[in-house]
């Protein structure tokens, strides 16, 4: 009946994990620079929560990257503060899985 199944280690493998990291954190970046463009030209924004999202899905580095290369959000306390605590917390989780787990 199960033959054919994946097992969750071959899925989250090391591999797999920093592939996805480098990804999630290009996005966020592209996501802060595509939203400074639109923002200059008077667009249609992404959303703060979108940008947080991001964020809290591992794109922390590329946030706060885009953040302050591209000269956005940075004025705006939850952002400067929210992004680097985000960053500090999801560092923890993965130092505490690797070492003490």
């Amino acid at each position: 009946m199960f033959e054919n199944t994946i097992s969750l280690s071959t899925i989250f493998n090391l591999n797999n994990i920093i592939i996805y990291i480098i990804i999630i954190n290009i996005i966020s970046f592209l996501a802060m620079w595509i939203d400074k463009k639109k923002a200059k030209y008077g667009k249609w924004r992404i959303s703060e929560s979108t940008l947080f999202m991001l964020v809290l899905l591992g794109g922390g580095i590329g946030g706060i990257l885009g953040m302050y290369i591209f000269r956005h959000k940075t004025k705006k306390a939850r952002f400067t503060f929210a992004f680097p605590i985000i960053l500090l917390f999801e560092i923890f989780v993965v130092i505490y899985y690797t070492v003490i787990v």
